[in-house]
């Protein structure tokens, strides 16, 4: 069974959706890197009841993200806000580097808070 990494971003966003045994088993599998084998003795289950799980669970974290795409919506979402952050640091070097505002430089700081506290409060 070949891992499709990505599964764990989406156990992080839709992992709640899941059965506990399906959170369970995909967590171990993918964020433990443990076998079935090693999982199967943990969970007290056999080995092809752990795949079954781990199947049924991908599936449906595939599903929920082809309906929903809030994974690829988060990635947008942080590209836009590194290249946000890079532009306030431009702007704090271009402003130290010709006639001096505190204005923009004052500006340029709240921008950065502002996005900062947001990926903190929701991230």
């Amino acid at each position: 069974m070949s891992k499709n990494l990505a599964i764990s971003d989406l156990l992080d966003l839709y992992g709640p959706m899941l059965t506990d045994k399906q959170r369970d088993v995909i967590e171990l599998y993918y964020n433990q890197d443990l076998s079935l084998a090693e999982i199967a003795e943990h969970e007290q289950i056999t080995r092809q009841g752990v795949r079954d799980n781990i199947k049924r669970g991908e599936a449906f974290l595939l599903e929920m993200e082809e309906k929903l795409r809030f994974a690829e919506k988060f990635k947008k979402l942080v590209a836009v806000t590194e290249e946000i952050t890079a532009r306030c640091t431009e702007i704090e070097r271009v402003n130290k580097g010709f006639t001096y505002s505190h204005a923009i430089d004052e500006h340029a700081k709240t921008v950065r808070a502002l996005i900062n506290s947001y990926l903190d409060e929701n991230f």
